[in-house]
């Protein structure tokens, strides 16, 4: 389990048991879980305790998802509460995403690594958040790889659209990341530039981060997006494990 999950809470809201059992489970290890029965068992939750982050169904009897949001977004604690909600494709394009500005939404039927997936996105920007409200010196997060990897500090800087300096140490090791926009424009890892620091950095489990919000570089080594250097990251991942199995 990710040391640092248990600082985000991500309020589950479904009033079938079965579906809130299994979404709660799922998302365990990836940050606190509070779970409530249905919409105004949610709103009595979010007032005494505003969470991180709210999945919810959308039909439910009494209060459903669409009334939920509605009440939150008049309160003052809970009025930025992102939201993610849980409806079939027509009441996504008909009822909610027209009218509501949430988060993102999860279409019934769902896999659970879908659910985990769209969450952790979230989770792990809101605990960067939290890190940087922490921090020591104004402008600058510090952590280690072992509380957020590099692919999830990277996918995490891509969706706040943040400009900064992503620096890792591990050892003797040092690597720079810098970002504009959200984007990884430059990487320098030893003698590696551009992709190819990137592809060794993402392999980095260990070490220490520091995100300098200060920092810019004029240098632009990278020929990717992030989630295109991310996702050639990891398959290069793949081909590597792959041989070592054949071999």
């Amino acid at each position: 389990m990710n040391p640092s999950a248990k600082s985000v809470n991500v309020l589950i809201v479904d009033d079938n048991p079965l579906v809130r059992e299994l979404m709660a489970q799922a998302l365990d290890p990836v940050c606190r879980v509070i779970i409530a029965s249905d919409g105004a068992d949610a709103l009595l939750k979010a007032v005494d305790a505003p969470p991180d982050l709210i999945i919810t169904d959308f039909k439910m009897p009494g209060l459903d998802g669409r009334q939920l949001y509605d009440r939150l977004r008049h309160r003052e604690a809970t009025r930025n509460t992102p939201f993610i909600f849980v409806a079939s494709h027509g009441d996504i394009e008909e009822k909610l995403r027209p009218l509501v500005a949430a988060e993102d939404f999860l279409t019934k039927p769902f896999f659970v690594a879908d659910l985990v997936r769209v969450a952790k996105k979230f989770v792990d920007r809101l605990h960067l958040e939290k890190l940087q409200q922490r921090a020591s010196r104004p402008g600058v997060i510090q952590g280690r790889l072992e509380e957020m990897s590099v692919t999830e500090l990277m996918q995490s800087l891509e969706m706040g659209q943040k400009s900064c300096r992503l620096a890792l140490r591990r050892g003797n090791q040092s690597c720079e990341l810098y970002f504009s926009g959200g984007q990884c424009k430059d990487a320098r890892l030893g003698k590696l530039e551009g992709d190819t620091a990137v592809y060794e950095a993402v392999n980095w489990t260990d070490g220490e981060f520091e995100i300098d919000f200060s920092a810019v570089s004029d240098r632009t080594t990278t020929t990717r997006s992030t989630t295109g250097l991310l996702m050639e990251a990891m398959r290069l991942m793949d081909e590597a494990n792959s041989s070592r199995v054949q071999s």
